[in-house]
């Protein structure tokens, strides 16, 4: 894929306190694997900060790119779907709910391939009317998808087949990933479909049929780029497509 021809893929962004020098102050960053793995696929990596949005605002942005990606991040706020806070859930980033809700309805609407990484898949599935099980271990008895302190730990999904992710994947079975993540997909929204799930019947995987692209994993492919590296050509390839398609339209 030449450069010129790169499909450009917006990646959502983290808003919190942060550290440069001699600044101690709220920032928009994401870290660098992230927009590195969507370099790699070929893609061009563009960054969206939280910010004060509506659906004329987030179909602006979504029409400006060719592919969406909605990263990790701290937990959904649970009043997005009907609950009261765990003791564990995050304090609510309710302006990057918000911003990444908004987002994600433009980019369904429009068309635009999506991928949705961890918080991503959650945010998908919230925004279409889903649930979340806040707190895994409460229901499957361990902490087996998250380790804390910025340790990832490894888990088997089992891959539906005849499906979208399925054929990003090869058509395997069973994919081994990295986890970090005390939270998942409960009630499954109306249109989503479960393309992947744990051994312990914990959904890991969803997509969008209705779409032409739109694939959401609980766990974070930008850390292993040697296997997940598939996901991100997925995208930036669906990407790429969309972006011919408007420009023969």
């Amino acid at each position: 894929m030449g450069t010129s021809s790169r499909p450009i893929i917006g990646l959502t962004s983290y808003l919190e306190q942060a550290q440069t020098g001699v600044w101690d102050l709220p920032a928009s960053f994401l870290p660098k694997i992230y927009f590195e793995a969507v370099t790699d696929a070929g893609g061009i990596a563009v960054l969206l900060p939280p910010q004060p949005v509506d659906d004329g605002i987030a179909a602006s942005i979504v029409q400006g790119l060719d592919g969406l990606i909605l990263t990790g991040g701290k937990d959904v706020d649970p009043a997005r779907y009907g609950q009261e806070a765990h003791p564990t859930t995050d304090v609510p980033r309710k302006d990057r709910d918000a911003f990444e809700d908004a987002l994600v309805r433009a980019a369904i609407e429009h068309n635009v391939p999506l991928l949705g990484i961890c918080r991503g898949a959650q945010i998908l599935n919230v925004a279409l009317g889903g649930t979340i099980i806040q707190h895994l271990p409460d229901v499957i008895g361990s902490a087996r998808y998250s380790a804390g302190g910025g340790v990832f730990l490894v888990n088997d999904v089992a891959i539906e087949p005849d499906t979208t992710l399925s054929a990003l994947l090869g058509g395997d079975d069973t994919v081994a990933v990295k986890s970090y993540h005390h939270q998942a997909i409960d009630t499954l929204a109306d249109g989503l479909i479960v393309t992947g799930r744990g051994d312990d019947g914990v959904i890991q995987a969803v997509e969008l049929p209705s779409v032409d692209f739109c694939v959401a994993v609980q766990w974070h492919p930008e850390e292993d780029a040697k296997e997940d590296a598939r996901l991100f050509r997925g995208v930036v390839e669906a990407a790429a497509r969309h972006r011919d398609k408007r420009s023969q339209a």
